[in-house]
């Protein structure tokens, strides 16, 4: 038996990426899984075909993380098809960077609604099945940057490190419930950049990394594995940094 056997997960932006690899990896070990892409149903469904090909079920979703109704939508189905949802990664994310005297409401308000606000409402909508089980896992994401700050990414910053102190309260709140609550902050990882405006011509690379190498999303899936099997059963309320020691804390 795989250490995730018969678990349900569901994985915001797993059409590509660090999601995609996540959801495989999660499969590979028994856990069906509920692919969430934005937009991209072709997207959505190849992965739902690679999670299918490793011997579980898969369903695939598509919502928008900024839109509370869709995730409220979104968890419903997945616990109508599936009956229950063990572990939530959030992992959807937008990264714009825009000097902070040119930031409109409007501008912070898209960053809040997908960086904070849509894992929030979607945990909030899983969490009360999870109680009744007695068992969930769930992770956010954040990234090295939110940490060492940096020019132009004062609304990212300000909305991942509220994703910390969402998860260190709920990993309070609910470990007597058996459900742990954690923070995966990956450094620069080799993947696909869909936006290359957000870096303003700074595509994030291996400089500055004393492991002389980006990550690669298979490490990063490894340590959401590693946090929502048994393995990492004493975990709750922490940030675990993958960087290849870019950065320490």
């Amino acid at each position: 038996m795989g250490k995730l056997e018969g678990k349900v997960a569901l994985i915001t932006g797993s059409g590509r990426n660090i999601g995609r690899a996540t959801a495989l990896k999660l499969a590979a070990e028994g856990a069906h899984i509920v692919v969430n892409a934005r937009s991209n149903q072709a997207e959505a469904d190849a992965v739902v075909r690679e999670v299918r090909a490793l011997g579980v079920k898969a369903l695939s979703v598509i919502a928008d993380v900024a839109h509370k109704d869709q995730m409220e939508a979104m968890a419903s189905r997945a616990l109508s098809e599936f009956g229950r949802v063990d572990i939530l990664i959030n992992n959807a994310a937008i990264r714009p960077h825009k000097p902070f005297t040119e930031l409109t409401q409007q501008d912070w308000e898209e960053v809040r609604s997908v960086v904070l606000d849509g894992p929030l409402y979607l945990t909030r909508a899983l969490i009360e099945p999870m109680v009744a089980n007695k068992y969930g896992r769930i992770l956010f994401f954040v990234g090295e940057g939110a940490f060492t700050g940096g020019a132009g990414r004062a609304a990212v910053s300000a909305a991942k490190m509220a994703l910390i102190g969402l998860a260190r309260s709920l990993a309070s709140e609910f470990a007597p419930h058996n459900i742990r609550v954690n923070v995966v902050s990956p450094g620069s990882i080799d993947t696909q950049r869909a936006h290359p405006e957000w870096y303003q011509g700074r595509t994030p690379n291996a400089a500055g990394i004393p492991l002389g190498r980006q990550g690669k999303v298979d490490e990063i899936a490894a340590t959401c594995l590693f946090l929502v099997s048994e393995d990492g059963g004493f975990i709750t309320g922490q940030t675990i940094h993958v960087n290849g020691g870019a950065i320490f804390h």
